[in-house]
């Protein structure tokens, strides 16, 4: 079996400069590490897991905690997108990921028990109910954690600027010439669904529009479906809206969906704009005006603070709030005549 002294005779550096390569640690030149970890993977080696955990005192292993309540899972665009960019940062520094549960070997125990039993340095966390108890518990233990899409003191946060997306999206539309702008909320049991409520109801007063009896219409979940629902309730209304904001572009397809399925035309007898900007907003008829999270930097920041968090390189918990932009497509039009 091939072992790092092998590496370090065939490269000519000592076993301990192998032995760091492999470790990520910070004083090993990236041309360095490289060239061991080729010469390395050319002979065979394979790492002790075991024995790097009782090196480093580290697993090397990170905990994805990942509930949310659509039903989609880990489909869910938006999520996908997000988890791949922090897979990537957390493999390429030497890390493996691992779903956690609140059940250990068929049994209920918790999150903070299930971390415990698998020893990961960290977890990253996509959670749709903050008030869970077993939550709650993991956040106040030792274990270093950063939040997607939360805002709290107790743990590193990464979340877009919902309120800032929400404001621009109304902006964008009554620029356009709209006045009757209704919104489809993602729900204020939700972080981001209340924070883009929130910058609705801004926007419209920042704009002298009034919020109608009506206009505001919860979409659980976030889902296409109820997406559906919520614009079958604008289309009722007596004086139904001109526009629509969507918290979310799966709400904005369903609403789109609602509307063509009555006999209206998007954009020309309703506009509709989103939230996300999922890969499928671009590929869509019409093609989905919305609101664009950087996802890529969502995730990859996400992983940055975590590893500087889990080698102790972190400085209290950091709270990072990163802008969005308007991305101007096909289903927003000034509004007819009506």
């Amino acid at each position: 079996m091939t072992t790092i002294y092998d590496i370090a005779k065939k490269t000519g550096y000592s076993p301990t400069t192998v032995s760091k390569a492999f470790n990520n640690y910070s004083d090993v030149r990236e041309k360095t590490r490289q060239e061991i970890l080729r010469t390395a993977q050319e002979m065979g080696y394979l790492p002790n897991a075991h024995a790097r955990t009782l090196t480093t005192k580290k697993s090397w292993t990170i905990g994805v905690l990942f509930v949310e309540g659509t039903g989609m899972g880990i489909r869910h665009p938006f999520f996908s997108a997000v988890i791949e960019s922090f897979k990537q940062v957390a493999v390429a520094k030497g890390y493996a990921l691992m779903f956690i549960s609140k059940d250990v070997g068929g049994k209920q125990s918790g999150y903070l028990e299930n971390c415990r039993i698998r020893g990961v340095d960290g977890v990253v966390v996509f959670l749709s109910d903050y008030d869970d108890p077993y939550f709650l518990e993991l956040l106040e233990s030792d274990i270093p954690t950063v939040i997607l899409d939360y805002d709290t003191a107790q743990s590193h946060t990464v979340c877009s600027d919902n309120q800032a997306g929400a404001l621009q999206a109304v902006n964008y539309l009554a620029s356009l010439g709209h006045r009757r702008i209704a919104h489809i909320s993602g729900g204020r049991n939700s972080f981001p669904g209340s924070q883009r409520e929130l910058g609705y109801i801004t926007a419209m007063e920042q704009q002298g529009l009034e919020v109608r009896n009506g206009y505001i219409v919860d979409g659980a979940f976030f889902s296409r479906e109820s997406g559906y629902e919520a614009m079958l309730k604008l289309l009722g209304l007596p004086e139904r809206p001109t526009a629509v904001f969507a918290s979310g572009d799966l709400l904005a397809l369903g609403a789109v969906m609602a509307a063509k399925d009555n006999g209206l035309s998007v954009p020309s007898d309703i506009s509709v704009i989103g939230y996300d900007d999922i890969e499928l907003a671009g590929y869509v008829s019409p093609a989905l005006t919305t609101i664009r999270q950087d996802t890529a930097l969502l995730g990859t920041r996400a992983a940055e603070i975590l590893l500087a968090s889990i080698d102790g390189k972190g400085q209290g918990q950091e709270a990072l709030l990163l802008p969005v932009e308007v991305v101007v497509r096909d289903s927003c039009a000034p509004p007819g005549g009506d």
